[in-house]
This record gives C-alpha cells, sequence and structure tokens, in this order.
C-alpha cells in the first residue's frame, strides 16, 4: 500500500458539454441516453459535407464572469474557467493559508484558440497587421486556459499546459496526478477543454476522412462498436478534476469521489493518423496502468472506452481489451459515451475521466447508445442503449489518439 501522503483522490469535478452546461446535467444526460450532436448553427455549413457536431448550447459567458474577463479568453479558455468553477466549488478548496503555493493547473486541449486565430486572420487579410488584437497573442496558446484559472483562484503552483491530441485531458490528469506523488503539489485542477467546432476544423477532418457523414439524422451518427459506423462526430466542452493528496484532502475534511490509482501512457510509433492494427500502444497502457494500480483484470469492474465510432479505432480497441482481459473481457462492461457527447478532442478525456468517478460514486453505468447492428469483431458487453445500476468499485478510462498516443486512467472507490 502507497504510503498516504503519495496516494491520490477526486474532491471535484466539473463540466461544459453537449450534453449540459454543468457536470450534473451532464451526467444525468448520458444516464437517458440523450445525444448532444445535432446540426451546426455557428457557422454557414452550407459548403460542407458535413453539417452536424456536438455544440455546446445556450452557453453565456456572462453568467459565470464579467464581460471584460471574458474578452480576454478564446472560447476554449472559456469553457475551462466555467468547468473548473464547478470543480472547485464541489472540491470546498479555499486558496487561503499556503494553499495557493501548492496547488498546481494542467489542461489539456489539442487545437488551442482556433477560433481567435481564425477570426484575426480574417482582420489581417482585410484590414492588414496593425489591426490585429493586442490580446491575440496571450489568447490563442495552449497554456492560456491555466493562466486564466490560475488568475480567477490564485493559484501559485506549477502550471502547464499538455498536448497529446485526444488523449491530451487524460494525460492532464495524469500529469497532475504525477504532480501531487512527486510532492510538487498538494493540489491540482486538471484536465481538458477544446472548442474547435468552427469552418477550419470541420473541414480540415472532414478532408482526413475522419468525421461521419450521415448528415440526414445527426443525432444517430456517432456509433461506437456498431457495424454502420462510419466516423467520429466532433464536439465541443471542458471537463475539470480536483486532485488532491489523501493526506491534504483529509486534512481539511474533504468529501472524496474516488481515488486515481494509475495512470499510464504509451505511444504506437505506427502511423500520422491510425493506430496500430494490433493494438500493441493500447496493450502496453492498460497492463502498465493495471499493474501500477496493483490490480489485476479480474479487479476493473468498468471500463469507458475511447469509443470514437470510426472503423478502426473501435475495432483496434476492442482487440486490445481483449488481450488485456482476457476471459475477464465479456465480463467487464464497456461504454462509449462519445455517442452521446461526440469527440471533444483533448477534453474529450477528461469528461470521460470524470464520468468514471460518477459511475463509482453513484452505481450507475451510462449507455452506448446508437449501437443497434453490433460490429461482429465488437463483440463485448457495451452497454447498449440503456443505462445500467451496478456496484462498481474499480474503473478504466481509456484515450487513444492521433499520433499513437494511448493514455490510461485507473479510478477506484475510496477506503481509508
Amino acid at each position: 500500500m502507497l504510503n498516504s501522503k503519495k496516494r491520490v483522490v477526486v474532491t471535484g469535478l466539473g463540466g461544459v458539454t453537449p450534453v449540459g452546461l454543468s457536470i450534473s446535467e451532464a451526467w444525468q444526460s448520458l444516464l437517458a441516453g440523450r445525444s448532444g450532436i445535432d446540426y451546426i448553427d455557428s457557422f454557414d455549413t452550407a459548403p460542407f459535407a458535413v453539417k452536424f457536431a456536438a455544440e455546446v448550447k445556450g452557453f453565456d459567458i456572462g453568467q459565470y464572469i464579467s464581460r471584460r474577463e471574458a474578452h480576454r479568453m478564446d472560447r476554449f479558455t472559456q469553457f475551462a474557467v466555467v468547468a473548473s468553477m464547478e470543480a472547485m466549488t464541489m472540491s470546498g478548496l479555499k486558496t487561503a493559508n499556503g494553499t495557493a503555493e501548492r496547488t498546481g493547473v494542467v489542461i489539456g486541449n489539442s487545437v488551442c484558440g482556433l477560433r481567435s486565430v481564425c477570426r484575426e486572420l480574417d482582420v489581417l487579410e482585410r484590414e492588414g497587421p496593425r489591426k490585429i488584437s493586442p490580446i491575440l497573442a496571450p489568447t490563442m496558446t495552449s497554456d492560456a486556459a491555466g493562466v486564466q484559472i490560475a488568475l480567477m483562484f490564485g493559484l501559485k503552483g506549477p502550471n502547464f499546459s499538455v498536448s497529446s491530441a485526444c488523449s491530451s485531458g487524460s494525460d492532464a490528469i495524469g500529469q497532475g496526478y504525477l504532480m501531487i506523488r512527486h510532492e510538487e503539489a498538494d493540489v491540482a485542477v486538471a484536465g481538458g477543454t477544446e472548442a474547435p467546432v468552427g469552418p477550419i476544423a470541420i473541414a480540415a477532418f472532414s478532408a482526413a476522412r475522419a468525421l461521419s457523414t450521415r448528415n440526414d439524422n445527426p443525432q444517430q451518427a456517432c456509433r461506437p462498436f456498431d457495424a454502420g459506423r462510419d466516423g467520429f462526430v466532433m464536439g465541443e466542452g471542458a471537463g475539470m478534476l480536483v486532485l488532491e493528496s489523501l493526506d491534504h484532502a483529509l486534512g481539511r475534511g474533504a468529501n472524496i469521489l474516488a481515488e486515481l490509482a494509475a495512470y499510464s501512457a504509451t505511444n504506437d510509433a505506427f502511423h500520422l493518423t491510425q493506430p496500430s492494427p494490433e493494438g500493441d500502444g493500447a496493450i502496453r497502457a492498460m497492463r502498465s496502468a493495471l499493474e501500477r494500480a496493483e490490480l489485476g483484470p479480474g479487479d476493473i469492474d468498468y471500463i469507458n472506452a475511447h469509443g470514437t465510432s470510426t472503423l478502426l479505432n473501435d475495432r483496434v480497441e476492442t482487440l486490445a481489451i481483449k488481450s488485456v482481459f482476457g476471459s475477464e473481457a465479456r465480463r467487464v462492461p464497456v461504454s462509449g459515451t462519445k455517442s452521446m457527447t461526440g469527440h471533444l478532442l483533448g477534453a474529450t478525456g477528461a469528461i470521460e475521466a470524470a464520468t468514471c468517478v460518477l459511475v463509482i460514486d453513484k452505481g450507475m453505468i451510462p449507455p452506448t447508445i446508437n449501437l443497434d447492428h453490433p460490429d461482429p469483431e465488437c463483440d463485448l458487453d457495451y452497454v447498449p442503449h440503456q443505462a445500467r445500476t451496478a456496484t462498481v468499485d474499480t474503473a478504466m478510462s481509456n484515450s487513444f489518439a492521433f499520433g499513437g498516443h494511448n493514455s490510461v486512467l485507473v479510478f477506484r472507490r475510496y477506503r481509508g
């Protein structure tokens, strides 16, 4: 058993998602099997092959911070700030009496301030370089979200961003975990944020043939593990966790939601966008996470799959789970919640990590919706269509990304 000072627990969760503007709203939507995917209304999609995404609808930053503050933030930063506010409130953490100096911030994202850059490129073309906004430089960078969170709460510990494509949110949480274990901080606000739904990202991922083109029925477009899947659905939002050393959490009487038992990351070194066909990197990441958590395949009660709804990812992830879990593979419930949230790129791992914490805390497993015709090569228990009541003591969250990134988090029920 690890020394209590090096054990890491979760005390707060926050989210801004396509299925709810808070983590509690998102959780209820996931249990109900509600999709957040619809036709895009933030720009004219007439010339685009893909006309839908999982947008965050009804988000008004002015309900949370002043318009003056919001003006200094790209949309991806606004999502992160609001999600961190919810997570900090849930944790009950006060940043006085030296806590601020021992609280770090680690935020993952993939495409950074894409909206701000695109807007200012239009200005540059129309009006020239002298008209570029003076706040573009600090708003478009990948560390902008972490900087604004630190400013809002006065957090003075280590602060950096993580970018590993669709694994970014998971890797940020993993780095926060390591920061605490290595005693560089007592607390970390960690997660992921992304606001990619715009013309350039939709066009780019469409050109890469990664997106579903099911324009006739957007809410059924994301179909993890289904034989009719044809690509992922782009989404946006943010997920945040407050992590603490066990000693710190116990010392202030915090409500502990779960323990973060392990983190592992590997790389395929195989292809720019495709996973290794044998799942080598994913297999190594899951096995390493189990070993570091001192658990075996029979100890895992739930897996939140990366489950992108792409032909190769779902097949390879299924193969990797079978390889790691052996005879236990068909026993473990696996759900693909991207079927409802879409794929939030750098934020997706953080939302799914928060989902794993809630599965442990609430005793409910969200479903994989749209799984109407299971792929014969994807033959695990994917919790189709309806949520399931279950006692879950341990949960694994998988994030597998473009570039061959594989990141795995293992959460377990906290026991003193």
